[in-house]
Order: structure tokens, then sequence, then C-alpha cells
């Protein structure tokens, strides 16, 4: 009786053996199918935060330099735009004002007495009975100038200021967040039931 329930107990301690080997090597399976690298694919994307100081500081460099702001956006194409249109304003001036000096000497000089002025010669350079630009030719001629002259000065001035705003808004939507996600097209279909055509748009959002 002694032997059976000793065998009996070997036998058990045996059996409990086995199945802790055999928990054993399952583990180690497992542990072993386990890549040894282990990638994360997250869906958040990390976008560049937001400068509040950057349109004012594309703005502040435009008022210093026209073509400065643009070039802090990196719209370097837009820079001879600027040049050109404030070159073409100031050319306008100058040239406005060379023809305002000319009347406004001839007619101070009529005023003195002189006849001698540049409306006094022919092309030769021969003095003329009666001058060809009367004056009140010459007075015309100055107010006509003068206007044009206060006009090249706004638009000069207009175009600098728009060269600011326009390096202020570049910036700042530069910076507006723009998700290919979410969309908003206009839409064109036909109709196949009566052959009319439909207009509308379609805002398609992805999560």
């Amino acid at each position: 009786m002694l032997n059976k329930i000793l065998i009996t107990t070997i036998f058990l301690l045996i059996s409990c053996f086995s199945l802790l080997a055999q928990n054993n090597d399952d583990d180690d399976k497992k542990l072993g199918d386990l890549p040894n690298e282990v990638v994360v694919d997250s869906i958040i994307k990390i976008k560049n935060p937001i400068n509040p100081l950057t349109p004012a500081k594309a703005a502040f460099y435009s008022a210093i330099l026209p073509g400065l702001g643009q070039a802090y956006n990196k719209k370097y194409w837009k820079i001879p735009l600027v040049y050109a249109a404030l070159g073409t304003g100031i050319y306008f001036y100058t040239t406005n004002n060379k023809e305002y000096n000319r009347y406004r000497d001839a007619y101070k000089s009529r005023l003195a007495g002189f006849t001698n002025d540049e409306f006094y010669l022919d092309v030769n350079g021969d003095q003329l009975p009666t001058p060809r630009v009367t004056d009140d030719g010459l007075r015309r001629a100055q107010k006509l100038f003068r206007k044009n002259k206060e006009v090249s000065i706004l638009v000069t001035a207009g175009i600098y200021i728009l060269n600011i705003i326009d390096a202020n808004v570049d910036a700042h939507l530069l910076q507006y967040n723009v998700d290919e996600n979410l969309t908003l097209a206009p839409h064109y279909k036909i109709n196949k039931r009566d052959a009319t055509s439909n207009l509308g748009l379609t805002l398609n959002f992805k999560f």
C-alpha cells in the first residue's frame, strides 16, 4: 500500500514538471514571435506652430524697404512688381515736376518784365515777336502739371502702402491652416432623368 502511494506521488510530480516545462516553452515561442522593433503609426500630424508676430514683421520689413516683406514671405516674384509700380509713380512725379518748374520759371520771368524765356524763342533760338505760350497758357500749364504731380505723389504713396498690406496679408495666409482632409469644391452634374444640369458645392471632411 505504501509503495502504491509513493509511486502515485512520483508520477504526479513528474506530470507537474512536464506541464511547467511545456508552459515555459510556449512562453518562449510567443516572445520569439515578437518583432525586435515596434513601430507606432500615428495619425497626428505635428504642424509648424503659428507665430502671431510674423505678419507684423513682414509689414515692418516692407515699411523699411519696399519688397523686403515679400522676400521675408518667400514671395520673390512680387519684388519686381513692387519696384516697377513704385518706379512708375516716381517717374511720373519727376516728369510732371520738371514740366511744372519750366512753366513756373517762364511765368515768373514774364512777371519780372523779361521776354527772354524759352517760349519766346524758336527752334533755332531766335527771338520771336510773340511768345509761343501766352501768360494764360503758362498759368493753365502750371495748374495742370501741379495737379498731375500731386496725383503722382498719391499714387506712389498708395503703392507703398499696398506693398505693406500685401506683405502682411501674405504672412497671415502662409500660416492659415489648409488641411487636405477638409475640401470645398464646386461640382457640375447632368441629371440623367430630365437632362438638366445641376450646380453646387461639395464639402468633404475626412476623419
